[in-house]
């Protein structure tokens, strides 16, 4: 049976607009730069799957290394306004709090990328003997000169990583057109959720009679998805939106956990089994 943790990698402080975006387009991105109000500071959450084909760990959180002088890039404007209000020591990062769960990282035996955001991506470093999933979408716009002006960091990847790009098939997963099945057992399948990032990605993880949806930064909150509100960053703001219907769609047909990345509450919703329904939330005991 399997068995998935809540791990916090620290915290981090997000504009109000990025939350919740205003305006389109290039306005959008504009005011959610040009916000003075920060929210926070929200947990960087990373998800750790026993199960029983072998852990999996979805995300890796952020380093400590982003409290050194010149690791967030001054040039970039989004980075350069950052660089204070990330919250991450040693002892937060994914190796240390897999050592205290009592798990190696080098027993790991996927690590699944939602994206390549450094608050995602910056605990890269603790997994080389991991197999490292990633969009071949996201894979490739995180990369060189273009990626480094969407605010990826790819100078700052370990020279050993060489991820399994994932291509989606077509099998449809409810209103999801296409899917990867990662396990054999069919219970964690990785599904497109483009919109905050241009390949992000989700986990769904499945029992019986409950689904789990590990979602990276589909929305912040489930209380935004509730709402059907995008973000202020992203680049592509009807993929963000059908994003976020069809994982509404979704969690009307099946019991499902709504876990996002950055929301102060998914931790407990995750203890409680608490699932997101459009009306009200109910608990799904084992």
């Amino acid at each position: 049976m399997l068995h998935i943790h809540a791990i916090q990698t620290g915290t981090v402080g997000i504009k109000a607009k990025q939350l919740r975006g205003e305006g389109h387009g290039a306005r959008r991105l504009l005011n959610t730069l040009t916000d003075t109000a920060w929210v926070g500071p929200v947990p960087i959450y990373v998800w750790v799957i026993e199960h029983p084909e072998g852990i999996i760990v979805v995300d890796t959180g952020e380093t400590a290394r982003t409290a050194q002088k010149g690791y967030l890039p001054q040039w970039h404007p989004f980075t350069r306004q950052s660089v204070n209000h990330f919250f991450v020591g040693p002892e937060d990062e994914i190796g240390v709090q897999l050592m205290n769960l009592g798990i190696a990282p080098r027993d790991v035996r996927w690590v699944v990328l939602t994206h390549m955001h450094t608050d995602h991506a910056g605990g890269l470093h603790h997994f080389p003997h991991a197999e490292i999933l990633v969009a071949r979408k996201e894979y490739a716009a995180a990369q060189g000169l273009n990626g480094r002006i969407l605010g990826y960091l790819p100078h700052h990847w370990p020279r050993w990583f060489n991820p399994r790009l994932v291509d989606f098939t077509s099998e449809a997963v409810g209103p999801f057109p296409s899917s990867f099945t990662l396990t054999k057992a069919n219970d964690v399948i990785l599904l497109p959720t483009e919109g905050h990032s241009r390949g992000h990605l989700s986990v769904l993880v499945r029992e019986e009679h409950l689904s789990f949806f590990l979602a990276g930064d589909t929305s912040y909150t489930e209380q935004l998805l509730l709402d059907q509100a995008i973000d202020g960053v992203s680049p592509n703001e009807q993929a963000a939106q059908q994003t976020l219907k069809r994982i509404g769609e979704y969690a009307r047909m099946t019991p499902t956990v709504y876990l996002p990345s950055h929301d102060p509450k998914a931790k407990e919703r995750l203890s409680q089994r608490e699932t997101v329904l459009f009306h009200e939330a109910v608990k799904i005991t084992k």
